[in-house]
């Protein structure tokens, strides 16, 4: 939905009004499982892309707290270990989500299989096209990130300031913590859609010949397709999607910390 919702001339059969409009046309006129297209590839890429990216948050984040906070909880190295963990997510993630997903997403996608997109993307735009967007990714991602764990940690420190595991405080602080950062960071992820599409009939429009690349040209692109209002194009479909994923994330991060730390101490 967010894919489709952001897109910024769209076929005429794929104009929605809302998530909801966009949800029910979709299922009544593409099948029920449209829906979850690209949710393999997804699959493949989200579990080796968090290992990295909590690994890589947890160790960050308790050596720059010892550094800036001794003894205490430091907002600041949380923000840091956020934004470089996003660096190793990013960078399994972004030819598997961000370019093949979106492009498997997209109204009347050519692509009938998750590898043959990829071997249409590689034969036809070469290897660099599954990470042309990833600067752009990075540059939407790491204060997407810092945003999304500042504001964790901080609604941590009010809800649960004893850091026991409570999946309630866990899941609301997860949930609040998604839809800040979605919400902040939306015009960002509009012209990550662009560049990750390449979104034909937009490009023509404006006689734009071979392949957008660039944070700068994809500002450029959607500010005179549409102006201000286009940069916040899909902002509910994106808090909405954002919200539970952040929320489910981090709750199921929190139980098997506590799960696992528990078992080790039990065995020592």
């Amino acid at each position: 939905l967010q894919t489709r919702m952001q897109s910024l001339q769209p076929d005429p059969s794929a104009r929605y009004r809302s998530v909801y409009g966009a949800l029910r046309r979709m299922v009544l006129t593409e099948g029920l499982w449209r829906p979850l297209r690209g949710i393999n590839v997804t699959v493949l890429g989200a579990g080796p892309a968090h290992a990295l990216y909590f690994a890589c948050y947890e160790k960050m984040k308790k050596s720059l707290s010892d550094v800036f906070q001794p003894g205490g909880n430091s907002h600041l190295a949380n923000g840091i270990a956020g934004s470089v963990a996003t660096l190793l997510h990013d960078a399994v993630m972004n030819p598997a989500e961000a370019v093949v997903k979106q492009r498997l997403q997209m109204f009347n996608s050519p692509y009938s299989s998750v590898l043959g997109c990829v071997r249409a993307v590689h034969r036809t735009e070469g290897f660099g096209a599954f990470y042309r967007s990833y600067t752009t990714q990075l540059t939407m991602n790491v204060p997407f990130q810092a945003i999304h764990f500042i504001t964790y940690e901080l609604l941590q420190e009010h809800l649960n300031p004893l850091r026991h595991y409570s999946p309630g405080s866990h899941i609301v602080a997860g949930a609040v913590a998604g839809a800040v950062a979605a919400a902040a960071t939306t015009p960002l992820d509009v012209c990550k859609t662009l560049l990750n599409t390449q979104e034909n009939t937009a490009l023509s429009s404006l006689n734009i010949r071979g392949h957008l690349s660039g944070m700068a040209n994809a500002f450029s692109t959607v500010y005179q397709l549409g102006g201000v209002p286009s940069f916040f194009k899909g902002v509910q479909a994106r808090v909405i999607y954002q919200m539970p994923s952040t929320a489910i994330a981090w709750s199921v991060y929190e139980f098997f910390k506590y799960f696992l730390t528990k078992h080790a101490l039990e065995k020592k």
